[in-house]
């Protein structure tokens, strides 16, 4: 088999006196995301979406949210940990494409900047990072702004080298 396809999703809940991180960005916003590390849930949802089309299991396989070297940690050096797992074992992205689901604040203006960092650190071309945003229409907890949600889908294929 020369492609494997994997999806994640992640949602985190939202408080006061957190950055607010997206892709490796950090967003303007009086709510930051909940989480033992940076909270990144974009770049999380595309890691457990890396793992899950090798089996290699979720990011808490990895980064335990009970180890405290993890406590705070930038998703971004997490991230770079997973491709190289998904690297060693002869496999290379070819696309990645997600949803983000808020409800506030506005993403579009940041979407290419969070394309843009997350093609640089898995030395992908701009073209095969997808990131989309939406609302949830005001349902539910991401609706009631209590928290952002994301899913990513993430095609890999058979390195050549």
């Amino acid at each position: 088999m020369n492609i494997r396809i994997g999806n994640g999703y992640d949602i985190h809940r939202l408080v006061v006196d957190r950055p607010l991180i997206l892709g490796g960005v950090e967003i303007p916003h009086e709510l930051g995301l909940l989480g033992h590390s940076d909270a990144d849930v974009l770049t999380h949802a595309i890691m457990d979406a890396m793992l899950g089309a090798l089996s290699l299991g979720d990011i808490g396989h990895y980064f335990p949210p009970t180890d405290s070297q993890w406590a705070g940690a930038d998703s971004l050096i997490l991230l770079s940990h997973v491709d190289q797992l998904v690297r060693e074992r002869g496999w290379r992205i070819s696309n990645i494409d997600s949803v983000v689901i808020a409800e506030q604040p506005k993403l579009k203006p940041h979407i290419q900047r969070m394309r843009a960092r997350l093609a640089s650190i898995l030395e992908l071309e701009l073209d095969t990072v997808s990131i989309k945003a939406t609302t949830n229409e005001k349902l539910g907890p991401i609706g009631r702004e209590e928290g952002i949600g994301v899913y990513a889908v993430v095609l890999l294929m058979a390195s050549s080298n």
